[in-house]
């Protein structure tokens, strides 16, 4: 029996893709477990390269994900794996060599939840700290509550078999190569409304090689402000979530009123909508419009205000 499946996605990145599996080949696990490479549709030597470099591990598999986009491929390779737990890493992560024993222990320890993820580190101290997460602590994640977006990031996230099962997998319309960069976190907030708590646990560890600097970071923040919104839209649409993810949105909103991030707010509201115009949901778009506005409004009026509050100060 296979007891974990890893799974990396990824598209055009030959050239950047040896350390990753130097650090697949690094794994030390008396466990049964496989990695799947998934080629998402590239358009260049990846195939070729991830077969040359895969030479001689017998449990590494490359499979091709035609369809872009990092949800769809996850997707599809899931379904592929054989392992009773599916790790999700990236192609720019470095997992510790006993990633495996790790996330195995954590589930072994934990048969309540139905996903877990952990601790990203900054592998290149030059590059800007952002999109890693460096918790120590192990906290819960309850089942049918908001899931605040970055509770856990798909670096490094991991889920039981039968609860992909149960809520029907990832949503192949989201993540990176899709309008909706936001695949990771849906997933796990369609576990957590569909009854199945999970677990942020600092034992499982990667490192994330992503070589951004600070001047890549308002592009990135504005790509996440997108995928937030969505992902917001998404569980807006749903009756169970509904009234958590408004109330989540709006408190989140506010906490940032103090740093002036009226843009923030405007990407959300625009992925939201084109996020609904992409499900047809045409009713809850119209019905939600006076109210985006309104908080739009109110927010830029306190923002105003504080401005000139300050300025007064001053």
């Amino acid at each position: 029996m296979t007891r974990l499946s890893i799974i990396v996605c990824t598209r055009n990145r030959a050239q950047s893709l040896e350390p990753m599996i130097s650090a697949m080949k690094a794994i030390r696990s008396e466990q049964d477990w496989e990695l799947l490479l998934v080629d998402n549709a590239s358009t260049d030597n990846t195939r070729e390269r991830l077969t040359f470099l895969a030479e001689g591990a017998g449990n590494f598999r490359i499979v091709t994900a035609s369809r872009i986009g990092l949800g769809a491929a996850r997707d599809m390779a899931w379904r592929e794996a054989r392992g009773d737990i599916i790790l999700f890493t990236d192609d720019d992560c470095y997992v510790a060599p006993d990633i495996v024993d790790a996330t195995i222990a954590v589930f072994d320890a934990h048969p309540e939840i139905g996903f877990a993820g952990g601790r990203i580190l900054l592998h290149d101290p030059d590059d800007y700290p952002v999109t890693i997460d460096e918790r120590t602590q192990a906290s819960d994640i309850p089942a049918f509550e908001f899931v605040r977006p970055g509770a856990l990031q798909g670096a490094n996230m991991a889920f039981r078999r039968n609860a992909l099962e149960r809520i029907g997998g990832v949503d192949p319309a989201l993540g990176a190569g899709t309008p909706f960069p936001c695949e990771d976190i849906d997933t796990v907030a369609a576990c957590v409304w569909a009854g199945l708590p999970g677990r942020f646990d600092p034992s499982m560890v990667v490192r994330h090689h992503h070589g951004r600097k600070a001047s890549d970071y308002p592009a990135l923040m504005a790509s996440y402000d997108r995928g937030r919104g969505a992902y917001f839209a998404k569980h807006l649409l749903c009756r169970k979530s509904r009234i958590a993810y408004l109330q989540g949105w709006i408190a989140g909103t506010f906490r940032d009123l103090h740093r002036g991030r009226l843009s923030t707010l405007a990407r959300e509201l625009a992925a939201a909508k084109a996020y609904m115009i992409h499900r047809r949901a045409w009713a809850t778009l119209i019905a939600m419009a006076p109210l985006a506005g309104a908080v739009y409004v109110t927010l830029a009026g306190a923002i105003t205000i504080n401005k000139a509050a300050l300025t007064i100060r001053k």
